[in-house]
């Protein structure tokens, strides 16, 4: 913080030109409640961006409507070009030989992630806010005749709690979870959907949650109790990992030495859930903001500001709904082995001979429901990723090293 003012950086690993009226949602958001007003907050853009997802160009990225830039005190791009030359900078600085910057600026979302925390730390920010290009700030309840709609003050909330702690995040709400709504029968019994979704899920996706979401017609629906105590609670510890969100999160950047970086293994997510294994000794508090999440991008007319009085049910009806299920399925089931070696080491191969049965008793019957053969591909993947679980860790462990060494360096002072 330099002079009374706080800097925050604004970032968006993002590969859709969408992102844009995301953006300028929050701009005006921040407007709305003054922060862009006020002297004291300066807002800075953070965008690492990638033009093979959605077949973008860097325009789509670093051409910011002027409407939107002016509240904006600066703006950082960061695209191959801008990675290549950061690389480069390290290498010539002699804090990290080319095997390392190999390891840390591999392909992926973390890398993604990591490249934003890095260029806000080099730039001074006081913070770092990650915000999804698929997420907009409003929630959403409901009573007996329609849905509920209230707007979320995010950065305001983050702000008020980020300088007491070293991470905070908020909720989300909307179409979060990728599993559509299912209708049990004897095709696809609900004790054989349950053993499924325990195989593949976390401490976070789990049957509890996914159950509630399914009733929902795949729709969460905001916790009313929060929107009204407004209450801020630390997050607890279960199983060595304090869980997050990889959007709606705010690093504190006031020192650089306690922030850890992002990982996943190739080809997976989970990039926030590894984050959330490092924390045990940080103080990560829940803050009382939501964010829409337009998972299956059905609402795009929220950001013109048309509120629907109810969410439709998402089914397993098109092809697009199918997919986006099964590459969930397969990002779960490629990152779990990690996450249990890290976190449950004395059990691990317990845990994976079980996930191993309940996929190989419940996988045709997922096959079948969805009409999609593919699904018997989460049993290979498992066994592949738990193939390959020590090669992994010690990429984790190597990453925290180069980043550790990195955050100790003069590159950042």
């Amino acid at each position: 913080m330099k002079d009374g003012k706080i800097n925050v950086a604004i970032g968006f690993a993002t590969g859709r030109k969408h992102f844009q009226r995301v953006l300028k949602s929050y701009v005006f958001n921040w407007l709305e409640s003054n922060l862009v007003r006020d002297e004291n907050v300066g807002l800075n853009l953070f965008i690492a961006y990638d033009l093979e997802y959605r077949d973008t160009k860097k325009s789509d990225y670093t051409s910011i409507n002027p409407e939107v830039s002016q509240y904006l005190e600066s703006t950082h791009f960061i695209g191959k070009k801008e990675i290549a030359e950061t690389k480069q900078f390290m290498l010539a600085s002699g804090i990290i030989n080319p095997q390392e910057a190999a390891v840390l600026f591999r392909k992926g979302y973390a890398a993604q992630r990591n490249i934003i925390l890095y260029h806000a730390i080099r730039s001074k920010m006081d913070c770092l806010l990650f915000l999804d290009d698929d997420e907009y700030p409003m929630a959403v309840t409901r009573n007996d005749i329609t849905a509920l709609w209230s707007g979320q003050q995010v950065l305001e909330t983050h702000l008020r709690n980020i300088r007491g702690a070293d991470i905070t995040y908020g909720y989300h709400c909307g179409y979060i979870s990728p599993i559509p709504f299912i209708e049990f029968s004897d095709k696809l019994p609900e004790d054989s959907f349950r053993r499924f979704i325990q195989a593949i899920s976390n401490d976070i996706v789990n049957w509890d949650t996914i159950q509630k979401v399914i009733n929902n017609g795949g729709v969460t629906y905001a916790d009313a109790g929060v929107l009204v105590n407004r209450a801020v609670v630390e997050v607890p510890e279960i199983h060595h990992t304090k869980f997050i969100s990889g959007s709606n999160l705010c690093i504190n950047l006031s020192d650089p030495v306690r922030v850890f970086p992002f990982f996943n293994p190739p080809g997976a997510r989970g990039e926030d859930t590894f984050l959330s294994t490092c924390l045990r000794e940080r103080q990560v508090l829940r803050v009382p903001c939501y964010a829409f999440h337009d998972g299956f991008s059905a609402y795009n007319h929220l950001l013109s500001g048309v509120l629907p009085t109810r969410l439709k049910y998402i089914k397993a009806d098109s092809e697009q709904i199918t997919r986006r299920f099964y590459s969930a399925c397969i990002g779960w089931v490629r990152y779990k082995p990690l996450l249990l070696y890290i976190t449950d080491r004395g059990n691990f191969q317990n845990q994976i001979s079980a996930m191993t049965m309940n996929l190989s008793q419940t996988l045709p019957l997922i096959c079948k429901y969805f009409d999609s053969p593919l699904f018997m591909n989460v049993l290979d993947e498992l066994k592949k990723y738990y193939g390959t679980v020590e090669k992994q860790y010690q990429a984790f462990e190597e990453v925290l090293r180069i980043w550790s060494k990195i955050m100790d360096s003069e590159l950042v002072k």
